[in-house]
């Protein structure tokens, strides 16, 4: 089972992921990939820095790219029987991992207040300071040209979607009902294709 994993700003991605990283998923980030990039480059990975990189590779080498290098290490780790792929940002990137066996995309979401909230108690420098900042930032996010980030077009294409917008304890019930429906997927299908 691969799990990619999408969502509005601060609304509890990262937190998802540790969840299922606790439960054996390796992990796999498309953020990741534009920090290594960077580095090479000595170029700080801020928000900024990140955003600007991935929309320019995406120009560059096509929209899927940051999803074909997390899909190439995918491939060439040892074993990889459960995977969570995060920072999914552009529908593309969504098309390139529906190739893998058993993918299913989930998107993480919560209401803006308490994200940002969420983002100014966490106070790294990378978060926005204001909430018309956090606003500004966000719509940048959520729709532009192709190659750019897309979130709200991923999210809509989300097979599953988890609402955080409580504690801790409800998002990590909603994580497990969210597997428990991908795995029996998974089974439905598999006694499908014994058929």
């Amino acid at each position: 089972m691969i799990v990619g994993l999408t969502g509005t700003y601060a609304a509890g991605k990262g937190t998802v992921a540790e969840y299922l990283i606790g439960k054996g998923f390796q992990y796999y980030s498309l953020s990741d990939e534009l920090r290594l990039l960077l580095r090479e480059k000595g170029i700080p990975a801020t928000r900024d820095n990140l955003t600007k990189a991935g929309n320019e590779l995406r120009r560059k080498y096509g929209p899927a790219f940051l999803a074909e290098l997390a899909i190439k290490r995918l491939r060439g780790a040892p074993s990889v029987a459960s995977a969570v792929v995060d920072s999914i940002r552009n529908p593309a990137e969504i098309a390139a991992l529906r190739e893998l066996k058993d993918f299913y995309m989930v998107a993480v979401d919560a209401p803006v207040d308490i994200r940002y909230e969420r983002a100014r108690k966490r106070n790294s420098e990378r978060d926005p300071k204001t909430f018309s900042q956090f606003l500004t930032q966000e719509k940048r996010e959520m729709a532009g040209r192709d190659t750019d980030q897309q979130l709200a077009a991923c999210i809509k294409s989300a097979d599953f979607t988890i609402s955080n917008d409580s504690d801790y304890k409800k998002l990590y019930k909603e994580i497990e009902r969210v597997i428990g429906e991908i795995m029996a997927k998974i089974g439905a299908a598999a006694a499908a294709a014994k058929k």
